[in-house]
């Protein structure tokens, strides 16, 4: 293997050289619903260094494990966007249901979810088949949310016009059950272990602690006005929740259940990913048209992004 021309080449005896793009630093990507655009971050720098233009109305978007790709739900399209995170260019679009929200990985990587909100149902995308395999109907009205259980067992779905989460058995593919929470509840975030989930709880400004065992609500906290975005650390020690009202992201220990920080943010913060080495987070801030990125080990502020219109949510590797 060497280098051409800022390219890796691959090199064998009896094949002619491959030039195979790649990228130095560590990229986040952001969806701009506003402006039907991805902005592509230079994980170091954290500095926009391209754009990915007219890809309908992106919104939730994720990167698996053990795979070159960006899934990015196009709302506009009813479709899941395949791009190359190499090339950055689109590779393949997948049909989904009717304004197709958030979109999340299998702990495995195999599978992609995404959530349908006026199908009512989550859309399953085997990332090996690379099609749409099955789906899944829900109670809860315009589900957004469709977050698998670390062991990839089990998925809870929020619904925006519901009070309640619901469970759905992944190997049996149906729902099995609900959990009342509040009206209006958004993000999910699973401990590692599995034994307890968050979901935050926009309506009532709570952020809900669930017993996954019991299936039951375990206690329920004020950290913050629309309560929205919630995100696990990679170590399980804290979660980070997104205020809406108080434009603020609150680092929350999942062991005494106590707000440690808040860090302030741009307006409207909303969806959240955290790096790979579990440094840094990047915060969508949509009314602000930017992302804000916070140290996820010191609790502090390290700057703000500008990019696209309305960004909805990151995805970082």
């Amino acid at each position: 293997m060497r280098q051409i021309n800022g390219h890796w080449v691959l090199c064998f005896w009896v094949l002619a050289c491959v030039a195979v793009p790649t990228h130095a630093n560590p990229l986040v990507f952001t969806s701009n619903e506003g402006s039907q655009s991805i902005s592509v971050i230079d994980g170091v720098k954290d500095e926009v260094v391209t754009t990915i233009q007219d890809v309908g109305k992106p919104r939730g978007l994720t990167l698996c494990a053990h795979d070159p790709n960006l899934y990015v739900a196009d709302q506009k399209n009813e479709q899941l966007l395949v791009i190359d995170v190499g090339t950055l260019q689109v590779k393949n679009r997948i049909g989904l249901g009717r304004s197709p929200e958030g979109a999340y990985c299998s702990p495995d990587g195999h599978w992609v979810a995404v959530a349908n909100e006026e199908s009512n149902a989550i859309s399953f995308i085997s990332t090996q088949e690379a099609k749409l395999l099955f789906s899944v109907a829900v109670k809860g009205k315009n589900p957004e949310h469709a977050v698998f259980s670390p062991d990839g067992q089990w998925m809870l779905v929020s619904a925006e016009e519901s009070d309640r989460v619901d469970l759905i058995d992944l190997k049996a593919k149906t729902q099995v059950d609900s959990i009342v929470v509040g009206e209006r509840p958004r993000g999910i975030a699973f401990t590692p272990n599995g034994e307890m989930a968050f979901v935050g709880v926009e309506s009532e400004s709570m952020l809900v602690v669930i017993d996954m065992k019991a299936r039951k609500v375990l206690q329920k906290l004020k950290v913050g006005n629309r309560t929205n975005g919630v995100l696990m650390h990679p170590s399980g020690e804290v979660l980070f929740v997104t205020n809406g009202g108080d434009a603020n992201v609150a680092v929350v220990d999942t062991n005494t259940l106590e707000v440690l920080a808040r860090i302030a943010v741009g307006q409207r913060p909303w969806n959240m990913s955290i790096n790979r080495d579990g440094s840094k987070l990047y915060v969508a801030a949509g009314r602000s048209n930017a992302v804000t990125v916070i140290d996820a080990v010191h609790y502090t502020l390290i700057k703000s992004i500008p990019v696209g219109l309305l960004p909805w949510g990151t995805a970082a590797n």
